[in-house]
């Protein structure tokens, strides 16, 4: 198979840097995304996300002209697709931005290209890929299941990275590969090959997109339990922090950290593509979705009751980001907290090392973005609610006789 130019479609937290990988690897990549100053910003050698090391690795790409973006794709020998699948206010999947990049890439899909799914996606969107591009392109043969005769394969395989650590875990974590067909899986195996360093798996395209929504739904069943043993924790006068320390000195149990709610495009999503195909038997994936759902509820609550006990309209929230470390606000069950307690007139003060900038619709609120230092001189005035464990906040908190509340553990934790 030829496998000398390589297009991405979808420039975010996930076709970037496996863009910039591809290309360090000596091959000619063309990132597409529809944002045009993602592009120039790009092109200049620049990245529009904060992602140790990728900033370097893009920049390398670009200078030695492997790595180029456009808002339009170009001819080339495979199409890697990576569009966000967001879910509706029904929690459907949305796979419209899928069926656009299909629509996008079929006029310029030659015989013996090679498309590849990794936008975490329902059971059977991979399919739905082939027949979209046979709409749109009745001229080529597309695979079918026990139909080896095709002019394009196509495949699925997730992606499994933590923000963090996206550049090593690209090429270090084991890959699922699900071709429609076997010559399918067994082209993108080879394609993955040339950066991918962990084990590439076959399997078909169905098990392994079932198999990306299960990794994270069992994660979402994991973080529920921490999250109602801390509801049921408080309701009992109970320090949860301290009872999961004693309970995970058994040696068969590892109870995770509680926090305000789940967020990020992945645990916070994927569970409702297994309950929208399956409702009546994924009871127990929809009832951790909706403790995980709920928290940010009971957070809300927690901080309003001191709020008035205390007597204080402004709240100074530590944290934004959907998780510690990073600028991925996506999901956030901080952010979502923080544009709550302002709709009901606090002022707000948001301390989040890791952004520039609130977004938009929250800073319309009234909500400000303040550094560290600023937060103290509010210490008189405010609740300190501490929302996610950023490594800024660890250890380097002064909260003595502050009114806190912690619901991520960085003081118990200290």
């Amino acid at each position: 198979m030829k496998i000398d130019t390589i297009s991405v479609i979808g420039l975010g937290y996930i076709g970037l840097p496996t863009a910039a990988v591809i290309a360090s690897k000596g091959k000619k990549v063309i990132g597409v995304d529809v944002n045009h100053e993602v592009v120039d910003t790009i092109n200049k050698g620049n990245v529009h996300i904060v992602e140790p090391d990728l900033y370097s690795v893009v920049n390398a790409a670009v200078t030695s002209g492997l790595l180029t973006a456009n808002t339009e794709p170009m001819p080339s020998d495979v199409f890697l697709i990576a569009v966000p699948t967001p879910i509706k206010g029904d929690h459907t999947p949305d796979t419209s931005y899928i069926r656009s990049a299909c629509e996008a890439i079929a006029p310029v899909l030659n015989k013996g290209n090679l498309v590849i799914l990794e936008s975490t996606s329902p059971v059977g969107t991979t399919e739905k890929v082939a027949e979209w591009l046979s709409l749109f392109r009745p001229d080529l043969v597309f695979p079918q299941k026990n139909n080896e005769e095709m002019d394009i394969w196509i495949s699925y395989c997730p992606e499994r990275v933590l923000p963090g650590k996206v550049i090593r875990e690209l090429v270090e974590n084991d890959r699922l590969i699900g071709g429609i067909t076997e010559k399918c899986t067994t082209a993108a195996t080879e394609f993955y090959s040339l950066f991918v360093k962990g084990a590439c798996i076959p399997t078909n395209a169905r098990t392994a997109e079932m198999a990306k929504l299960t990794e994270n739904s069992f994660r979402d069943l994991n973080i529920a339990f921490a999250n109602e043993l801390s509801i049921i924790s408080d309701k009992l006068n109970i320090d949860v922090w301290e009872l999961i320390r004693l309970a995970n000195r058994h040696p068969r149990v590892n109870i995770l950290q509680p926090g305000p709610g789940v967020g990020g495009h992945c645990i916070a999503v994927d569970p409702w593509f297994i309950v929208e195909s399956s409702p009546d038997e994924a009871k127990l994936i929809r009832c951790a979705r909706e403790v995980n759902d709920s928290k940010p509820d009971f957070v809300i609550r927690k901080i309003m009751e001191m709020a008035e006990k205390e007597n204080k309209k402004n709240i100074v929230c530590l944290g934004a980001s959907f998780k510690p470390d990073i600028d991925d606000l996506r999901e956030s069950p901080a952010l979502f907290i923080i544009k709550k307690l302002s709709d009901y007139g606090y002022s707000i003060y948001v301390v989040e090392p890791n952004i520039e900038k609130l977004p938009d619709d929250i800073e319309e609120t009234g909500c400000n973005l303040i550094s560290l230092d600023d937060a103290y001189t509010y210490q008189n005035d405010a609740i300190y609610v501490l929302l996610v464990a950023n490594k800024e906040f660890i250890g380097n908190l002064q909260l003595e006789g502050i009114n806190t509340l912690d619901f991520c553990g960085v003081l118990y934790n200290d």
